[in-house]
């Protein structure tokens, strides 16, 4: 026994009682008198413990001697002292918090309506331009009671709120700062509000206002949906387009070269382009300053510059300008030749796929018809003048354009080089033809996204988990192309794709399809990507590439270019140039 009644004998078979405890009168426990002669029947005929602690049990429940009722009363009257103070104890923490949360919402202004996060404090930053925010959030709000005021035929507070909204919009008017308000915008703001609080009072209907609330969300997304695309359709027609600028220095370049007698139109050192062993590298451009920029940095930033040869092939329109701009602005030691790809006569039709179909009637129709079906800016993409410039295909015909030559570094006119680049003709291909930097991560880049996997001739000869690489900067050995016929693999693929069933237009999916399997990956370094696109590129991978790539649309000579990547570009551009200040570039 304790003073709380009898104890279960489970609790000596634990053994779990502290040494304060005294037992007494266990060795006569079963023939106590107050135990019933069931339980010495029981305990005689060899009744199991457990069944004994409960008939034991029983009976002790059973028996209410005045010691136990005592004890009863005193173990409730415990319960309900030690309840009583728990219920002081909540009460208290919940004044508490209450006293708290009235304090923190002092420093609320009660008049903000449809600010949501104002709460949650955490979420708020102070930088923000608040009371613009407010003034839309007002304007919100009172479109919904507008609504609602007239479903519910109060036409007053309709036509109230109607003009409230009129006198809150000319205040906020194109306004995107609080520095751009007026200062009027105070007592709108505090008329607003009191409005709101009546419509409130007079209107408001939960299920109500939500519904409105969730259709205008539903129809803001849909405008955002329409504006994103209208956003895509101009930036592709944006990346398509020549700056002012650079379209004067071209015209400007082209006659003054068409006034230099013919024995001035040489470049020297003409005795290095077909020498295997400089350093050579094709270019195809159209654009003057985007040539100059390649040619810049890769000089500024060769160990020997007198071992390096540029092949420069531009078209008839920028032929003229090429030449000049280089004959004007020589590379230092280096050797620079510039060719016209329209005076490339075996380059025809009857010769080269690509040019037989874009010569084609279907082609012109999906690149020139205004009332093409299929007018998204994902269509307008492929529509680039690029896809219809042969500079563009010149790249599967570098043997054919350099036959003397064993090895030649393919570079792309909006790349930037920051180191020396001679390392990359020590690289062992390992009989590949193409040296490239991959560009796969767990899943983008790969095959799939290039090529059409659903057509029975790329899934029965191409892996659409194998992982894509970049054109921009590659080397390629000739020997090797020549020995594989990387180009009749090109045109095989080329003429199957007459209705665009295998891919797109473009140069990279037909690429990766004709260096399948002959292609060797370069180290990262050596060539980093997006800077025409992806604004979150680690500036210490920038920082420590040979190449840096501006591909995608917004690209270094454009308005649309990211500031943050432009610095990398300009530093190559003779802005004290007579030219370049004449065309007012770079202001």
């Amino acid at each position: 026994m304790d003073d709380l009644g009898p104890l279960s004998l489970d609790s000596f078979r634990k053994n779990n009682l502290s040494a304060s405890w005294k037992f007494t009168g266990q060795e006569n426990l079963i023939n106590d008198r107050s135990i019933p002669a069931e339980i010495t029947e029981s305990t005689k005929k060899g009744t199991p413990l457990g069944k004994l602690e409960k008939i034991l049990d029983d009976h002790f429940q059973s028996v209410d001697t005045p010691a136990k009722l005592a004890r009863r009363q005193l173990r409730d009257k415990r319960r309900e002292t030690r309840a009583a103070d728990l219920v002081k104890k909540d009460d208290d923490a919940i004044i508490k918090l209450e006293n708290a949360a009235i304090e923190r919402s002092k420093s609320v202004d009660s008049a903000v309506l449809g600010k949501y996060s104002i709460w949650r404090k955490e979420n708020d930053n102070e930088n923000i331009d608040t009371t613009i925010r407010l003034v839309r959030d007002q304007m919100i709000m009172a479109r919904v009671y507008v609504s609602i005021a007239t479903m519910k035929n109060k036409t007053q507070l309709a036509r109230e709120l109607q003009s409230q909204l009129k006198e809150s919009q000319r205040a906020l008017g194109d306004a995107t700062t609080d520095a751009d308000l007026n200062r009027s915008v105070g007592e709108k703001i505090k008329a607003m509000g009191q409005l709101l609080s009546k419509a409130k009072d007079q209107l408001y209907d939960c299920k109500l206002v939500t519904g409105k609330l969730r259709a205008m969300l539903q129809s803001a997304d849909e405008q955002v949906r329409s504006l994103k695309k209208q956003s895509m359709f101009l930036s592709q027609l944006a990346a398509k387009t020549i700056p002012n600028g650079i379209h004067c220095l071209s015209m400007r370049l082209t006659i003054d070269y068409y006034l230099l007698p013919v024995e001035k139109r040489v470049f020297p050192r003409r005795e290095n382009l077909e020498n295997p062993d400089l350093y050579h590298y094709a270019l195809n451009s159209d654009n003057v300053l985007a040539a100059s920029v390649v040619v810049n940095s890769t000089i500024k930033n060769a160990k020997e510059p007198e071992k390096h040869v540029f092949h420069l092939v531009s078209d008839k329109l920028n032929f003229g300008a090429m030449n000049m701009w280089f004959l004007l602005n020589p590379p230092g030691k280096a050797t620079i030749h510039v060719e016209n790809v329209d005076e490339f006569k075996w380059l025809n039709s009857s010769y080269c796929p690509v040019l037989r179909q874009l010569e084609s009637a279907a082609m012109k129709e999906y690149y020139f018809k205004s009332d093409h079906q299929t007018t998204g800016s994902s269509n307008l993409k492929y529509r680039n003048p690029k896809y219809l410039s042969m500079l563009n295909h010149l790249r599967f015909y570098l043997p054919q354009v350099y036959p003397k030559l064993n090895k030649i570094l393919f570079l792309d006119d909006d790349i930037v080089v920051q180191k020396d680049l001679t390392g990359l003709w020590k690289v062992d291909l390992n009989g590949k033809v193409n040296g490239a930097v991959e560009t796969c991560g767990e899943s983008f880049h790969r095959f799939d996204k290039y090529l059409n996997f659903s057509n029975p001739h790329i899934a029965r000869n191409f892996d659409p988990n194998a992982c894509g690489w970049a054109y921009g900067m590659n080397m390629f050995d000739l020997q090797v192309w020549k020995k594989k016929d990387i180009t009749g693999i090109y045109h095989k693929w080329q003429n199957m794709n007459e209705d665009r069933v295998l891919w797109k237009l473009g140069t990279l999916p037909p690429g990766l399809m004709t260096f399948y399997g002959l292609t060797h990956p370069l180290d990262k370094s050596w060539h980093v990507l997006g800077l025409g696109y992806n604004p979150s590129i680690d500036k210490k991978d920038i920082e420590k590439a040979a190449v840096i790539h501006y591909n995608g649309n917004m690209k270094p000579w454009l308005e649309l270019a990211m500031t943050k990547y432009r610095s990398y570009w300009v530093k190559y551009i003779k802005f004290d140039h007579p030219y370049i200040r004449g065309c007012k570039i770079g202001e």
